[in-house]
């Protein structure tokens, strides 16, 4: 319950600020900025993933759980009071580097705390958060924005912060044996720097500046000689923040490029389908949330039983069901675009996300039972950060597509050019599904030891 509350805390604020923008524009002004609150959010996130999760391996889970709670708490009194855009940008960046913190906590301590066979209905009920705030974070964001106040979707973290903080520190206890650490100063600039340049090259290219435009060139040179620069560093660091070896092994490579398919097929249905509904439609916000909502609830449901099948069957059968499921459902999808049904988009989004609840929970689960625990942080980290940059990297690619096709004035059935845009990019999504299956395949027999399926190592345990 503890780690439910802290995931929902990041999920509900992934979502509930999306419908509040007019009544934070209108108090705060400064319409071209409001991009900036979502951006800002997702770079702090994404560049301090990794960052936390080797802290997490060398002074525990415990400590940078509670410390990403603190920050988002302290983000969010700090963005209740905000004075102007600018400055609620800013505490939105604090927000993001505790959400960095506790997202792929919760998911680290899970691995630590049960074994192989319990953690998938354990990430089921972890995923049934993120499919209730889908809902309900929305639909909050439209109360506190016309009944009350926008700063209420700050304020309303404060108490929940304050619960889940005191949850942790009430039931979860870990013994980690001290040791000196070397902190990798020089990589974790260099990382920050590198993704964070690039990152904002793909989250605002094609919109705030061309992609061929001297900042988009700028931003993509910046970031690639940093990540350049940061790869010499890591070979050499004593204790690196990100050890890149662990990607000379076929099993963390092949569950990495999954969870990179994940993150993008998720970011091009839920980002696509509310647009393609409401233009093609008209249908009103409630229809298309509904139709996303359907992937969100396809995905609980299927990682709390994907248990069952990978104890019987294993990870790299089940990450193969799981793919395979995704690709049939993202091909109805892309097949059925030039014909708008809010029905048929719901019935097709809920297939997809079952095939992504065979595939995102398994994918994890193996990646984390192939280690030790002081590995154990660092490979969920990556794998985390491997979703978040999918969905970065999808934003960029699926955005592009759109804009080429509206701009070309293409259209189908008499339906508006944004029929097309969306069809070409549900196109591009099965595309990526088949990518994703192909890693799914490339996955190696045999690869999670039989002792993985024993209870996890007694390095913590969970008060009554």
């Amino acid at each position: 319950m503890a780690l439910m509350l802290t995931t929902g805390l990041i999920a509900i604020d992934a979502t509930i600020l999306a419908t509040a923008v007019p009544s934070v524009v209108k108090d705060l002004g400064e319409f071209n900025q409001f991009p900036w609150l979502f951006s800002v959010y997702l770079l702090a996130q994404a560049v301090s993933v990794p960052i936390y999760s080797k802290l997490a391996d060398t002074i525990g889970r415990k400590p940078v759980i509670l410390a990403g709670v603190a920050l988002f708490l302290l983000g969010s009194i700090l963005g209740a009071v905000a004075w102007n855009m600018t400055s609620l940008i800013v505490f939105r960046v604090i927000q993001g580097l505790g959400a960095g913190a506790a997202a792929p906590m919760s998911m680290t301590i899970v691995g630590d705390i049960y074994t192989v066979e319990e953690r998938a209905l354990v990430q089921g009920y972890i995923a049934s958060v993120w499919a209730m705030s889908s809902v309900i974070g929305p639909a909050l964001g439209g109360v506190f924005s016309q009944f009350a106040s926008w700063r209420w979707i700050f304020i309303v973290n404060i108490p929940l912060c304050l619960i889940a903080a005191w949850a942790i520190i009430r039931s979860y206890h870990e013994q980690v044996e001290p040791r000196q650490h070397k902190i990798d100063y020089a990589g974790a600039a260099l990382l920050t720097v590198g993704l964070t340049a690039v990152i904002l090259a793909l989250l605002e290219g094609g919109n705030a500046w061309a992609w061929q435009s001297g900042p988009s060139i700028a931003s993509f040179a910046v970031g690639f000689a940093a990540l350049a620069w940061f790869v010499l560093v890591e070979r050499r660091a004593a204790e690196p923040i990100v050890d890149l070896t662990i990607l000379a092994r076929s099993l963390i490579l092949t569950t990495t490029l999954v969870s990179l398919g994940v993150g993008a097929l998720m970011i091009g249905v839920t980002s696509f389908v509310p647009t393609y509904l409401e233009n093609a439609l008209n249908a009103p916000p409630l229809v298309s949330g509904a139709a996303v909502a359907a992937l969100t609830l396809g995905w609980p449901l299927a990682a709390s039983t994907a248990g069952r099948i990978y104890m019987r069957r294993g990870f790299r059968v089940t990450i193969l069901i799981g793919s395979a499921i995704a690709l049939l459902g993202t091909i109805a999808l892309a097949a059925t675009g030039p014909y708008p049904n809010p029905v048929t988009v719901a019935a097709v989004s809920f297939v997809i996300g079952f095939g992504l609840g065979w595939t995102a929970a398994p994918t994890l689960i193996a990646a984390q039972a192939s280690v030790d625990w002081d590995e154990r942080g660092v490979v969920t980290g990556v794998n985390v950060f491997a979703r978040s940059a999918g969905s970065a990297v999808g934003v960029a690619i699926f955005g592009a597509i759109a804009n080429n096709v509206i701009n070309a004035g293409l259209g189908e059935h008499d339906y508006p050019t944004i029929v097309s845009a969306s069809t070409w990019v549900f196109v591009a999504v099965a595309v990526l599904a088949a990518l994703m299956c192909v890693a799914s395949l490339r996955m190696p027999r045999g690869s999670v030891d039989s002792a993985a399926f024993q209870p996890a190592t007694q390095t913590a345990d969970v008060s009554e």
